[in-house]
């Protein structure tokens, strides 16, 4: 298995927080959204919401525009998929492992019979 990319990390750091994997559905569910329609359906401030956007964003999972005096924020697949794709390998890695000391593990069974 080769090592994660360092986007990966910072990925799933991003991700380990719920509160910003509810940021993302928020936005996800709008289309975009501005920090201050996000705060009004979570618990949080507008400021907590700005602080998680900015560890979103430096993740690659949200892009942010400017328009007039809004930032609206929109919902980036690409490192989601990224990190997707190197969890499927490591399970695939972990599958293959299994299979061989299920092998074992049945050749040795034959031997005692």
């Amino acid at each position: 298995m080769s090592e994660r990319a360092p986007d990966v990390d910072v990925v799933l750091a991003a991700l380990a927080d719920p509160t910003r994997r509810r940021v993302l559905d928020v936005i996800a569910a709008r289309g975009e959204a501005t920090a201050t329609a996000v705060a009004s359906e979570l618990p949080v401030s507008r400021q907590a919401v700005v602080k998680h956007l900015a560890i979103l964003d430096r993740a690659g999972l949200v892009t942010a525009r400017r328009l007039g005096r809004e930032v609206r924020y929109a919902v980036l697949l690409e490192q989601v998929d990224a990190a997707a794709r190197w969890m499927a390998a490591l399970a695939d890695e972990w599958d293959a492992r299994l299979q061989r000391i299920k092998r074992l593990a049945e050749a040795t069974g034959e031997d005692d019979a």
